[in-house]
């Protein structure tokens, strides 16, 4: 039930798109725009379908917009997160902060499918380094994971301490301090790093309420 009413939600936000071009992806777009392509057999013959995140270009109200495109024309357009009905089954689109949460084909019985990559974007370069060097990926991927485990204990830190010092609650249990001290410098150079790895995450979509949240 759920789901339908999100479904219908989302169609809601659907409008037309205005039959203009797909531009072509530039070099100087790669942390800032996102690419997907899907190819379908329709009933017409060949379509790809394209989806374009312009991730820090906003409407009025601050929404991120998904333009979805029809053989190189846009189709329709949609704030996050989108969901665009195409032939068998809806095209699911959902952003975070550093880049595409989720770009599916989720068909009529629910199996998805990761829409492919632009070669050009950022994406498809991580997607290519990734067959290229599955090792070495496989290794940036585990680091990726270290280091916002490593932003989720401090922030966790950060939030349990305050709580614990509170007098009714240090009566109880005695005096708390951090278990970590963490100066300024390093406090700082470990966000860099908790966003560094949040991207590399987005654009292999992957992403986990807790772990990418502590690189907000």
């Amino acid at each position: 039930m759920f789901q339908q009413w999100r479904r219908r939600r989302a169609v809601k936000r659907i409008t037309a798109g205005d039959g203009s071009a797909l531009r072509r992806f530039r070099i100087w777009q790669l942390l800032s725009r996102s690419v997907m392509h899907l190819d379908l057999a329709t009933t017409d013959g060949p379509a790809r379908y394209t989806v374009d995140v312009r991730q820090w270009k906003t409407d009025e109200n601050g929404h991120v917009i998904v333009h979805l495109y029809r053989n190189g024309l846009q189709h329709a357009a949609s704030r996050v997160p989108a969901l665009f009905p195409v032939e068998g089954g809806a095209i699911d689109v959902a952003t975070s902060g550093f880049g595409l949460k989720r770009c599916h084909y989720v068909t009529a019985d629910g199996t998805t499918h990761q829409l492919m990559p632009d070669p050009r974007s950022a994406e498809g370069r991580r997607s290519r380094f990734e067959h290229r060097r599955p090792g070495l990926s496989r290794a940036v991927g585990a680091l990726s994971i270290v280091a916002l485990l490593v932003g989720v204990a401090l922030l966790l830190q950060e939030i349990a301490v305050p709580i614990l010092q509170i007098p009714p609650i240090a009566e109880r249990i005695g005096p708390i301090e951090p278990l970590i001290r963490v100066p300024l410098w390093l406090t700082i150079t470990l966000a860099i790093t908790a966003a560094v790895a949040s991207t590399e995450r987005a654009l292999r979509l992957r992403h986990h309420w807790l772990l990418d949240a502590a690189g907000n």
